[in-house]
């Protein structure tokens, strides 16, 4: 091969000439030629006027690929080709263009498109898609639904492909020195998915975070899973997955508990949603999703039994307080008959007496009817 690159370099004569036929055959012939060096490479290039560059990026059954295109290079045309996509899209949905134009970018998008979070976050594709979930039109609403549950899918499976060889790599690895086996293993390292990484917490909402909501196919059960995804995110950085689950469980826990869709079954739903977005019950959520409160707990617990801590602390100091104040010692007051109601003519009428004004002056009466209630008092 070196003195082939040597003959490619420097032809002399009718050698040169021997040499471009030789690798003009080679293309006409399909002869599978190896460059190991990218020097080597551009030499060929230079003799054969960039044809030898087709040659190596086309791919025939069976040939080995000579020159491959990099991953980045394929995500850049992919990136590319998707922002194309999306600004045809934008368009349509801007000028109101016919629902047919709609539908066929996103089936091209459906179709051709291979996504990773890496292309999705760049080029907004998941929100932008998205959006589309609540179009009028019921075939481009159905569609983005489909477009989204599918790129999900993908990217969450090519996560748990990449955390699973690398697992694998790492078990299959032999040990280089001795561990001692009393010591505790090392904490699995948290994969990507177990936290969300977005914006500000406190708004995050299904609709933001790109969730299909439609679980159950019925739509006041969808809306309720969504109105618990809003109110188990708030302030959470648990992943989109983790929540959606939780908020499926809660729901189908309360559905079961209330029989049904009943009016007590969406009083709970909206006293849960208020209880979760509670900025003074901040604790609840996370107590929620990490499993100390059980969904079919959750859904039966007492408006105090939902109260936070501080909050039953607040509670129970005030109602203290009341009792302190109703055992406050009162004035001691006579029943007399000889005192008339002007209410009602009985003459069934407590009375007390203090000293309001200064000491020279005569004391005040205060007079209570016991039948009517009827007060008045006089000096």
């Amino acid at each position: 091969m070196s003195s082939f690159i040597r003959e490619v370099r420097n032809p002399p004569g009718l050698g040169g000439l021997f040499v471009r036929t030789f690798v003009e055959l080679s293309l006409h012939f399909q002869f599978v030629v190896r460059l190991p060096r990218r020097s080597e490479v551009g030499m060929v290039e230079s003799v054969l006027g960039g044809r030898g560059c087709a040659l190596s990026c086309k791919e025939r059954p069976g040939e080995p690929e000579v020159l491959a295109r990099t991953e980045s290079d394929i995500a850049k045309m992919q990136r590319k080709d998707i922002e194309e996509q999306l600004d045809l899209l934008k368009t349509a949905i801007n000028e109101k263009q016919p629902s047919d134009n709609v539908i066929s970018i996103l089936t091209k998008l459906k179709a051709e498109v291979v996504p990773t979070e890496d292309i999705l976050r760049s080029t907004k594709a998941g929100m932008i898609v998205a959006k589309q979930r609540a179009n009028p039109d019921k075939a481009v609403a159905r569609l983005a639904s489909e477009i989204v549950s599918k790129w999900k899918t993908m990217v969450e499976a090519e996560k748990r492909r990449k955390a699973g060889g690398a697992g694998a790599k790492t078990g299959t690895a032999s040990p280089s020195k001795n561990v001692d086996a009393s010591s505790p293993a090392p904490a699995p390292p948290a994969t990507e998915s177990d936290e969300w990484k977005g914006g500000d917490p406190a708004k995050r909402k299904w609709q933001e975070d790109g969730v299909d909501i439609k679980r159950t196919g019925v739509p006041t059960r969808d809306n309720c899973v969504g109105l618990l995804y809003n109110g188990l995110a708030f302030m959470s950085k648990a992943s989109s997955t983790k929540v959606i689950l939780k908020g499926m469980e809660v729901e189908k826990a309360a559905y079961t508990k209330y029989k049904g869709d009943t009016p007590e079954y969406r009083a709970k739903m909206r006293s849960l949603f208020q209880n979760l977005k509670n900025k003074q019950n901040k604790d609840l959520g996370p107590r929620v999703l990490n499993g100390e409160i059980s969904a079919d707990r959750f859904v039966v617990m007492t408006h105090d039994e939902l109260k936070s801590a501080e909050r039953k602390k607040e509670d129970d100091e005030l109602q203290k307080d009341n009792m302190k104040r109703a055992q406050v010692p009162m004035a001691e007051r006579s029943i007399s008959d000889a005192l008339k109601c002007g209410r009602c003519g009985q003459k069934k009428v407590s009375y007390s007496q203090a000293q309001t004004r200064s000491a020279d002056e005569p004391m005040t009466t205060f007079c209570e009817c016991t039948v009517c209630g009827n007060r008045w008092k006089f000096s």
